[in-house]
């Protein structure tokens, strides 16, 4: 079988099993490329892998196509292995043939070195996926959604895919985008709609009949923030068990949070050196230390213990009934404990109305949990499996029963205790590679005022 019958290979695949003197082609895009008078050096990347194959031209091909192989052009070279001289890699493609599949001015292309910063990069979304920067985040996004998906799987959980158009508000945050079409007085369904803020409550549905359930998909917030922890438009990974209490909620998170980020840490090792090397210097050995001890776990009423005993000047305040921020959430992660940390009985009037009420009858049974870096990344609670306790919930809220009347049912016949969590997919991303804005976790971010790719 001859090469042009072969499937093309990815260069990740093709500099783990090189053979001196053996033929390979390779396709890719110029990283460098270096010419002098008798010979040319060409770094090629495909994506697949943070190492470039580095392709030598001899002095014929290397001044006939000295011009036309600046960065950004894609190319097909056909070449022998040697091995090399240098140190950065022990073999390279010497070419026999160079074909140049796509031209790139490098005079104007935009992923110069001096114009790569993240900020800069957000302003080209369509080409940073070819910065190292960003080819190593979505390595590791991919790697992690695969984990994710494998975590549950290999637990016997059921994947589940819930509505991303909703009529009913998860929440009770009214932080929603509503969607229309035509000019139907009463909407395309007959009722408002709303492009989803979570796919909990429809996914509870399934865990009183499945048992242990997920949903993993895109879900939306009208939230007009800035910050570098929000975005409009992010993927959430919702778990829900039956027969579950807050303690078993919490159990099933720390050893989903823990697998999935050993599995990632290893699977991408290449990637998280580039980010401890380029991005956030020691963040990856932090992230390792905090997976080896027990996460901590506290109540809200000791954490705010905790925030007032450090005599810290904080921008919000703090005490009974204050909502914790960003910058107390982060105290107590990346300071008071140094490691992942459970919160949990909150102030019901904090959280939303399905959350179950404690015995006190001011707490419910609820969980953030907070990392060093980031702060919340996972919300969760055993939710209300009484049925008048849940409408008397709606009712201090001054929310409708009539549009959950589906869900208060779910109480009547067979209920049993449960609960779940939900986790931001792109916050987790954040914590482990150092990552700082959301904008840079997601690849195409949408924000207030920025959707225009």
């Amino acid at each position: 079988m001859g090469l042009g019958t072969q499937r093309r290979r990815r260069i990740a695949d093709l500099l783990a099993t090189p053979v001196a003197g053996e033929l390979a082609e390779a396709t890719g895009w110029v990283r460098t490329s270096r010419f002098s008078k008798n010979v040319a050096f060409v770094h090629l990347g495909d994506g697949s892998t943070p190492r470039t194959l580095q392709v030598i031209l001899e002095a014929g091909d290397a001044e006939r196509l000295a011009a036309r192989l600046g960065i950004g052009a894609a190319v097909r070279v056909v070449g022998r292995w040697q091995e090399s001289p240098g140190a950065k890699q022990p073999f390279e493609l010497v070419a026999e043939s160079v074909d140049v599949v796509g031209d790139s001015d490098p005079a104007t292309y935009p992923l110069q070195k001096k114009q790569t910063s993240l900020e800069h990069l957000r302003t080209i979304a369509h080409l940073r996926s070819r910065s190292n920067t960003h080819q190593a985040i979505v390595r590791v996004r991919n790697a992690l959604c695969d984990e994710i998906h494998r975590f549950f799987q290999g637990h016997g959980f059921v994947w589940i895919h819930t509505p991303i158009l909703a009529t009913t508000d998860c929440e009770g945050a009214g932080e929603l985008f509503h969607v229309s079409a035509g000019d139907r007085p009463e909407g395309f369904f007959g009722t408002p709609a709303y492009l989803t803020v979570s796919g909990q409550l429809q996914v509870e549905c399934f865990a009183q009949s499945h048992t242990d359930v997920y949903t993993f998909g895109p879900t939306f917030r009208a939230e007009n923030s800035q910050t570098p922890r929000h975005a409009a438009e992010f993927w959430m990974i919702e778990p829900e068990i039956a027969f579950a209490t807050l303690d078993d909620v919490i159990a099933l998170a720390e050893e989903f949070v823990r697998t999935v980020a050993t599995r990632v840490l290893e699977r991408c090792a290449e990637d998280f050196t580039f980010f401890d090397t380029f991005l956030a210097p020691g963040h990856v050995t932090a992230v390792r230390s905090a997976l080896q001890a027990p996460f901590a776990r506290i109540t809200y009423a000791e954490a705010v213990d905790i925030l007032v005993a450090s005599k810290r000047t904080f921008e919000f305040p703090v005490g009974w009934g204050e909502s914790l921020q960003s910058e107390h959430e982060r105290y107590l992660a990346e300071e008071h404990f140094r490691r992942p940390v459970f919160v949990t009985n909150y102030p019901r009037e904090q959280k939303a109305f399905y959350m179950r009420v404690d015995a006190d009858g001011r707490t419910v049974a609820a969980t953030d949990l907070l990392v060093p870096g980031v702060g919340e990344i996972i919300g969760g609670s055993q939710r209300e499996e009484r049925e008048a306790e849940l409408r008397h919930q709606l009712a201090l809220r001054g929310m409708e029963e009539a549009p959950l009347w589906w869900y208060l049912e779910l109480r009547r016949w067979g209920s049993t205790p449960h609960g779940g969590f939900g986790l931001g997919l792109e916050r987790m991303l954040m914590w482990l590679t150092g990552v700082s804005n959301i904008r840079d976790a997601i690849p195409f971010p949408r924000t207030p005022g920025q959707a225009a790719f």
